[in-house]
């Protein structure tokens, strides 16, 4: 296979669970390359990711590891043999690589939790919505750049719009619902929009006022990806140049106990819905 000049974050997550797999059997590289009967510089570029690696690899590097964790080893031959060729794809050379990763992290996630408290999050943000955060946060953009970016946002959308869409869970914090980004108008679009989707069986909103008292976790927004198996579950959290993928176990752990912490203080879905109607009268 020719070798890849730009893995994606899937791609590159495949090399580093195999490189794992490895080193918990206390195998070098070149010990592993023996086994596939080829060089270290080939399995380098596996663990890599700039290399593909067959079902067949993958299943025989599984069975020297001794890994014993079969829902693990059907995960990975999953996304070695994946040839999927998403949406995503045509704005390759547009938008930065962490934003053709995303989509496509969130095409394969089992289910999503958001935690968000300065903004309305992208999966149920509005045109408008998106096109003023994009707008003010990037004036230097011409036009037809703000609204690539909101193209490309509101097509992420599909994911808990199509026909078997993903588990969604978002918490919201009270502010990122007050926050105008745009106009009145927009904002009252915003929030029927918010209601609109959290009424669907597969989405949950919930909300977390002003008024909840010995609240720390403001620093405490993610995105939340579920894998097939817990420990391909994914972290996404905004970086200075873009979105950031977090896969080591312990940092996953943490933020799944974060995410629980959030959940529990927040109001349930019932009267989060309430709340957000009142929000909109205020508008």
């Amino acid at each position: 296979m020719p070798r890849r000049q730009q893995p994606t974050a899937r791609q590159e997550r495949l090399g580093a669970e195999l490189r794992k797999l490895r080193e918990a059997a206390g195998l070098k590289g070149r010990e592993a390359a023996a086994l596939l009967g080829t060089d270290s510089a080939q399995m380098s570029q596996i663990e890599a990711g700039t290399a593909g690696v067959s079902e067949e690899r993958v299943r025989r590097l599984a069975a020297q590891y001794a890994c014993t964790d079969e829902a693990l080893v059907e995960a990975l031959v999953g996304m070695a043999t994946d040839r999927t060729r998403g949406w995503w794809e045509e704005y390759r050379g547009q938008l930065p690589t962490p934003f053709m990763d995303l989509p496509e992290l969130e095409h394969h996630a089992d289910y999503r939790w958001d935690v968000e408290f300065l903004h309305v999050p992208g999966l149920l943000q509005t045109a408008d919505y998106a096109r003023s955060l994009f707008a003010y946060v990037n004036p230097e953009f011409p036009t037809s750049d703000v609204e690539r970016w909101v193209e490309h946002r509101m097509k992420r959308r599909v994911i808990i719009e199509r026909a078997d869409p993903v588990p969604y869970e978002a918490v919201v914090h009270e502010a990122a619902l007050r926050i105008r980004v745009g106009d009145r108008t927009a904002a009252q679009a915003q929030l029927a929009r918010v209601l609109e989707l959290s009424e669907a069986e597969h989405v949950t909103v919930r909300v977390i006022p002003f008024d909840l008292d010995d609240f720390g976790g403001a620093g405490s927004a993610m995105v939340y990806a579920g894998g097939p198996v817990p420990r391909l579950d994914t972290v996404v959290r905004d970086g200075p140049s873009g979105p950031v993928f977090i896969d080591a176990e312990a940092q996953l752990s943490r933020y799944r106990t974060l995410f629980r912490r959030v959940e529990a203080v927040s109001l349930d879905p019932d009267r989060s819905r309430d709340f957000i109607h009142r929000l909109a009268k205020e508008m």
